[in-house]
């Protein structure tokens, strides 16, 4: 890309504020109707049948569909093979079920029949959160040490950003969620703060090189000079998920969906959200302010620095 000067900073006030809408809109749809949770979380049903002749996912689908109200998740594995996950269903209407696939699709071996309790449900929504808030604090100790704490915390932020905006956003749409959300949710965060720590890390290499030059100048400049690089990158992922969205099937499209809207709003974080904040912090500390000269420079005393 050819080289950018476009105001970051300037117009920070309007980026946080188009997070701020999205963010609240889905904290209010969290609020008022909650998660659509799949059965890995509410419990369920999960079969597993190999059949002897060829039946396709649509019509064992609309099948099974009888039986349940939420839609059932039918995934294909080897050749004949299904994987059925539902709602919790009463024995007699799993028998019923069964005997009604048999009937009208083809006969069948059934390799795995189960049913999930809420009380695992309950237990995969605690290692959910686990995952995220410990994933959290290392980061935020891996960074301080690389970095420093304001860094850190800025980097942090439009991490929880993005967890909040995917959160919502699955509100407000109503996709189900199930444990591959959680998957997906991880994954955004390592794809994001990755971003963040290449903007950061040209913050720094230019504060080196530019001792004295306005630290929101030097933020805009690196957000800048990374800007292509940000772009490149999400645009790359981000095609190879809206593929897997379009073609990768109904098994998979709401772990696609997850990683395109984290993919953005990753993206979106990184350049618009992280040096802002940082900057704010910054300010908040007294980073404007120069170091007290020491000895040792030209005249007897070093060039200022920032503190940051």
């Amino acid at each position: 890309m050819a080289k950018t000067n476009f105001d970051f900073l300037g117009r920070r006030k309007i980026w946080y504020a188009i997070s701020l809408v999205i963010i609240i809109a889905g904290l209010l749809s969290l609020a008022f109707r909650g998660l659509n949770l799949g059965i890995d979380f509410t419990g369920g049903n999960i079969m597993q049948l190999k059949f002897e002749q060829t039946v396709t996912a649509d019509a064992l689908r609309e099948t099974v569909s009888q039986y349940v109200e939420a839609t059932p998740s039918i995934q294909a594995s080897d050749e004949n093979t299904f994987l059925i996950r539902t709602e919790d269903m009463a024995e007699e209407d799993s028998a019923a079920l069964l005997d009604d696939i048999e009937t009208n699709l083809s006969p069948f071996e059934i390799l795995r029949n189960e049913r999930i309790g809420p009380v695992i449900g309950r237990e995969l929504i605690t290692n959910a959160w686990l995952a995220l808030v410990l994933a959290l604090i290392l980061m935020l100790i891996y960074i301080t040490i690389r970095f420093r704490f304001n860094f850190a915390v800025s980097a942090i932020v439009p991490l929880m950003h993005d967890a909040l905006v995917m959160l919502g956003l699955f509100s407000i749409l109503q996709f189900e969620v199930d444990s591959t959300f959680v998957a997906a949710i991880l994954t955004i965060l390592g794809y994001s703060i990755n971003s963040t720590i290449v903007i950061f890390d040209r913050i720094r290499e230019n504060r080196e090189l530019h001792p004295k030059q306005d630290f929101d100048s030097l933020v805009n400049d690196s957000i800048n000079q990374t800007l292509g690089r940000s772009i490149n990158t999400s645009v790359a992922v981000l095609l190879l998920v809206v593929c897997l969205v379009l073609f990768g099937g109904d098994t998979t499209r709401a772990f696609s969906v997850a990683l395109a809207i984290g993919i953005i709003s990753g993206a979106y974080s990184s350049v618009f959200i992280a040096g802002s904040i940082l900057n704010d912090i910054t300010r908040l500390r007294g980073g404007e302010k120069f170091a007290k000269p020491a000895k040792g420079g030209k005249n007897g005393k070093k060039d200022p620095k920032l503190i940051v």
